[in-house]
C-alpha cells in the first residue's frame, strides 16, 4: 500500500527543507541494510547528519520541483544519481568525519545463497569443528584436509569466492559450518556533493600531504614547459633568474670580470683549483 497524500506532502516538504538547509550530501546505496541497522546509523549520525531514503520517483519529483523554483541550481547533478536503492545523507559537518561514522556502522552477515560476493572470500587453514564423517563434503569442494585429534583440519588457504561471484549452496553451507560471516553490510557511499561540486568518495582519502605533492608535481611540469618554450611565468621566472646567475658566475670564473655574488666562487676555486684532466689515450 502506497503512502497517503498527506504523508507524501510531508515527505516533499521535509526533503525540500533539507535541500535548503544543507550544502553537503552523500549519495549512498543501502542494499541488504535492515531497519534496525538504519536506526543505529541514524543514532550515530544524530546532530551531525540526516539520512533520507525514499522512492526514486518521489525523490526525483522533489528535485525537479526544487530546480523549477531555482533554475540552474547545482542540485541538478543529483538527478542522474537517483537510481536503484539509493538515499541521501545531508550534512554541514566535515565530510571525512561523517563518512567515518557512516562506514563504522557496518554489521557482519553470513553468505546467503544467490547473493553476490562484495569481496574476495578466503577460508584460512586450520582446525574446524567438523567431524571426520564430513570429509566427503570437503572433497567435493576440492579442499585439502587432514584429520587431527578427531576433527577435520584445512591444510591450505582456500580461495572460495571472488568479488562479483554468486554464492552457491555449497559455499554458503561451508561458511556456515565454519562459523564464518564473510560479508558486512551498511550504507555504501558512491558520490559526494559539496557546495555545487560532485566527486567520487575516493577524493576524501586525499590528505594535505597528497595535495601538496600533486601541486608540487604540477608546478614542476609547468616550470619545465615554460622554460622549454621560453615563456616567462611566476613558476618559471625563479628558475630563469637562477640559470642566468649560473651563467654569469661561469663567465666570471673564466675571466677577470667579477661581481659581488660571484667572488666567493672565484675565491674558492683559487684556493682549491680543479685537478688537471688526464691526457686522452
Amino acid at each position: 500500500m502506497g503512502l497517503s497524500r498527506e504523508r507524501k506532502q510531508e515527505y516533499f516538504e521535509k526533503m525540500e527543507g533539507l535541500l535548503d538547509d544543507y550544502s553537503k550530501i552523500f549519495i549512498v546505496h543501502c542494499d541488504n541494510v535492515g531497519s534496525k541497522q538504519f536506526q543505529q546509523i541514524r543514532i550515530a549520525l544524530r546532530g551531525k547528519a540526516v539520512v533520507l531514503m525514499g522512492k526514486n520517483t518521489m525523490m526525483r519529483k522533489v528535485l525537479n520541483a526544487y530546480l523549477a523554483k531555482n533554475p540552474g541550481h547545482p542540485y541538478e547533478m543529483l538527478l542522474p544519481k537517483v537510481l536503484g536503492n539509493v538515499g541521501f545523507v545531508f550534512t554541514n559537518e566535515d565530510l571525512a568525519d561523517v563518512r567515518e561514522l557512516i562506514e563504522a556502522n557496518r554489521v557482519p552477515a553470513p553468505a546467503r545463497v544467490g547473493a553476490t560476493a562484495p569481496i574476495d572470500v578466503i577460508v584460512p587453514p586450520g582446525p574446524t569443528d567438523c567431524d571426520p564423517g564430513q570429509t566427503n563434503f570437503f572433497q567435493t569442494l576440492q579442499i585439502a584436509t587432514k584429520i587431527v585429534k578427531g576433527r577435520i583440519e584445512i591444510t591450505n588457504p582456500v580461495n572460495l569466492l571472488r568479488k562479483g561471484d554468486r554464492v552457491g549452496n555449497s559455499e554458503a553451507v561451508l561458511l556456515q559450518k565454519l562459523h564464518i560471516n564473510p560479508f558486512d553490510y551498511g550504507l555504501v557511499i558512491t558520490d559526494v556533493y559539496d557546495n555545487g561540486s560532485m566527486f567520487d568518495v575516493k577524493v576524501l582519502d586525499l590528505t594535505d600531504a597528497d595535495l601538496s605533492c600533486k601541486f608540487g608535481e604540477a608546478l614542476n611540469a609547468m616550470s619545465s614547459l615554460c622554460l622549454e618554450v621560453n615563456y616567462p611565468t611566476l613558476a618559471s621566472v625563479p628558475h630563469c633568474v637562477a640559470n642566468a646567475f649560473k651563467c654569469l658566475v661561469a663567465i666570471a670564473v673564466e675571466t677577470e670580470y667579477t661581481f659581488e655574488k660571484a667572488q666567493p666562487f672565484k675565491d674558492y676555486l683559487e684556493k682549491n683549483p680543479p685537478a688537471p684532466k688526464e691526457a686522452e689515450a
